[in-house]
């Protein structure tokens, strides 16, 4: 049994020992996962119990002075597992090298355990300070009863109890056995510290596993390894939605090391159990072994028919129709662009893409007297959980669910197709069974971030303003029953709301939406929609402001205007904040000098913002293109207002050039082509990553601390690094990009 088995299945264990052994402070917060997260409030639960310990306990306070934390949301590699325990700690004026922490299992007291959307930062955030807030405050109750004083005469500092006029201390530990006997006070009884007096947020602190990371510690979902565990692989169709027929299952079961192999028959739920042949073995590489020889006859379906140069072409031919849903419609579009000064027309392209996460997908499960015990990395271990229960009628009582750190998700670990494959393959076999994904199977049977097409048309006045706009998005979409009628809904990820920028700013605007109908599975990629929505909007307000001859930053700060809040309209849509996005814009403009510098041919700057995530990000790229072609991102400069607080710079800066990276590598070399309904591409020799040769030379990150409540930052500077980096391309070469990735366009001048 490695450390990766001791730390996910012990921590209970561990801490109920460690109070059994001198006593301790344990507290804790039920939240209610009922209320929304923007109104959820910190309720203080009655249980202060050195005896044993509550699954339900965020902090835990040994007679040692140690302070434990509990991570309750999954790390994906967001710095998420350090950073909201800062916020404890910050809070409860701890010595953040006193402090361990451990990943929570799922348990429906932490609430909402999911990672994604950039949400785990705001959803909790004011809860955390609370609970910090909570235990200082008990901690100084305990030495004021302890020493007879008024509690308003003691501070809490450096994990003591401070009574300044004496220079009496009294450790936290030492006071543990004190706080357990006491109430847990009324929330407002509690005060929270002012931001001016903060220690520990906004400091840089190394994410709380980089030791074990660099030191190759078993810490991710693949390390996993349990007592007599078996081995297994799982063979789905090439083509989606495919079912296995017949399979030479007595060859396989006996190669050496195989101990079973059958077939799955699985369902049609694109995101669940599909049909395949599992084979389990006594290691991985005798399963892989194995896997080479199994030989299946498929019903391929009707997806084998699907290809990406069939659905280019239906969606050319779609274009110069009537779309079937019309999201948006101001004004009069038809009399406004036939009036118009100018009209430009662009038709804009991106193709399917992957996660490509470094960890292939992975899980391990025990099925055992009707109960089962799942090790996984996920982002959304509650769809796990649902997933098992409704596919294999096994009660969420009867499920355990241990999260692990994943090596890398970017949206993909929240299906939980893996997760449900593992627990049908354990619920046969009987032992514990840890299924593994090739790469090939992870590349090929992905959750895809859509691919669309944009037909786009713009008219300026004789003034060079924006006074039309039109979109024809042609997207991919599934077919959905709904009151016992089947319909066609976007994919995930793959629909566009009216609301969309410029959408609300534009007199005369008209956004319409024609469904593709497919059978590729879809699932949020980093930054859902707003990945490649900004690239074309941005991109075509480019062209726009070009074809005004209008300096490109003048423009858009003209289309923002002067508006303080732009409502929202659509089902999905914030309130945008205009005079946020019209800062960060200006202040990129200053620190990447903007219109202060004289390019020589090859060489420029572009512009672009977008409002995703409820972070308000503006991006300058500048770009040098050879006259062959061969392109070098010299600088990206990128201001950010993600409201009042940066919990801990070095993970937000790590998310923010992260996002540079991940956006340049999507815009560049990553693209997915379909044939026969499958995939062409199977490793990273056929679908590569972004070099370092590629990477940009200089990504200066600037954060606006603004009175405005904390955001997430795993998605929002994600989105406008493509439309800069291409309006830079254009202002460098004359060349404008409407088709991605950038390989597909000739960058080569003269």
């Amino acid at each position: 049994m490695n450390s990766t088995h001791l730390e996910n299945a012990g921590r209970r264990d561990f801490l109920r020992k460690s109070a059994l052994a001198g006593g301790g402070l344990v507290l804790g917060f039920y939240l209610n996962p009922a209320d929304s997260a923007a109104k959820r409030i910190a309720k203080p639960s009655t249980i202060l119990e050195t005896a044993e310990f509550k699954p339900n306990a965020f902090i835990h306070i040994a007679p040692n002075g140690t302070v434990t934390l509990i991570s309750k949301q999954p790390e994906i590699g967001q710095g998420i597992k350090t950073s909201l325990p800062m916020v404890i700690a910050e809070e409860l004026e701890v010595n953040w090298k006193d402090v361990v922490i451990l990943q929570g299992d799922l348990d429906p007291v932490y609430g909402s355990q999911s990672a994604g959307g950039s949400r785990s930062t705001p959803t909790n955030y004011e809860e955390f300070h609370r609970l910090g807030a909570t235990a200082r405050t008990m901690l100084i109750q305990a030495a004021a009863e302890l020493w007879k004083l008024p509690a308003t005469e003691l501070i809490a500092k450096d994990s003591a109890v401070h009574h300044l006029a004496s220079g009496r201390q009294l450790d936290y530990g030492k006071l543990v056995e004190k706080a357990s006997t006491l109430p847990v006070p009324a929330p407002e009884a509690v005060i929270l510290k002012d931001a001016k007096d903060y220690k520990l947020l906004g400091t840089r602190i190394g994410g709380i596993d980089n030791p074990g990371i660099v030191t190759g510690k078993p810490l991710f979902g693949i390390d996993v390894k349990l007592p007599g565990m078996l081995y297994a692989v799982y063979e789905k169709s090439p083509v989606f939605g495919g079912k296995a027929v017949s399979a030479n299952l007595d060859k396989i079961k006996s190669l050496p090391g195989v101990h079973n192999a059958f077939i799955i028959k699985g369902g049609t739920d694109l995101k669940g159990l599909l049909p395949g042949v599992a084979i389990v073995a006594d290691s991985t590489w005798a399963a892989f072994s194995a896997r080479k020889q199994l030989k299946v006859v498929w019903d391929d379906g009707e997806a084998a028919t699907e290809s990406w140069a069939g659905f280019t072409a239906k969606a050319k031919e779609l274009s110069t129709q009537p779309g079937t849903e019309i999201l948006r419609n101001d004004g009069n579009v038809k009399a406004a662009l036939e009036g118009a000064a100018k009209k430009v027309e662009a038709a804009y392209s991106y193709p399917f893409i992957s996660h490509a996460s470094i960890e292939p997908q992975n899980c391990t499960a025990w099925y055992k007297n009707g109960t089962i015990e799942i090790w996984a990395p996920t982002q959304n271990p509650e769809a796990g959980q649902k997933i098992v229960t409704e596919t294999l009628g096994i009660p969420k009582d009867k499920i355990t669910l241990h999260i692990t750190r994943s090596g890398g998700g970017f949206g993909r670990r929240l299906i939980p197709d893996y997760i449900i494959e593992a627990a049908a393959i354990a619920q046969q076999v009987k032992e514990p069974v840890k299924l593994t994904w090739t790469r090939e199977d992870d590349l090929q049977h992905d959750q895809y971030r859509a691919g669309g097409f944009h037909f786009l048309q713009g008219g300026l006045n004789d003034q060079g303003k924006l006074i039309a706009w039109h979109n024809h998005f042609v997207t991919f979409a599934h077919k959905s029953i709904k009151d016992g009628k089947t319909t066609l809904e976007p994919g995930s990820g793959a629909n566009l709301s009216g609301d969309e920028f410029p959408g609300r700013w534009v007199e005369n605007c008209q956004l319409e939406q024609t469904l593709l109908e497919c059978n590729i599975p879809m699932g949020p990629w980093r930054a859902p929609r707003s990945n490649v929505l900004a690239w074309v909007f941005h991109s075509f307000i480019d062209e726009l402001a070009h074809a005004a001859g209008r300096d490109p930053l003048e423009f858009r700060l003209e289309i923002l205007g002067d508006k303080d809040i732009i409502p929202g309209t659509g089902k999905q849509d914030l309130p945008y904040d205009v005079n946020r996005m019209k800062h960060v814009l200006q202040h990129v403009a200053e620190k990447a000098e903007w219109g202060k510098k004289t390019f020589p041919r090859g060489q420029g700057q572009g512009v672009a913002f977008h409002f995703s995530h409820r972070g308000y990000i503006a991006q300058i790229a500048e770009v040098t293109v050879s006259k062959e072609g061969k392109l070098k991102v010299d600088r990206v400069v990128v201001s950010t207002d993600i409201g009042a607080q940066i919990v801990n710079l070095s993970g937000a800066e790590n998310q923010v050039q992260g996002s540079v990276i991940d956006g340049l590598s999507a815009l560049m070399v990553q693209e997915l082509n379909i044939e026969k309904g499958r995939i062409v591409q199977s490793n990273f020799g056929d679908y590569p990553l972004l070099r370092i040769a590629d990477a940009p030379t200089r990504v200066d990150v600037h954060f606006l601390k603004t009175d405005y409540p904390v955001t997430g930052l795993g998605e929002p500077a994600l989105p406008p690094l493509a439309p800069a980096v291409c309006n830079a391309i254009f202002a460098a070469t004359g060349i404008r990009v409407r088709q991605l990735p950038l390989l597909r366009t000739d960058l080569s001048w003269s």
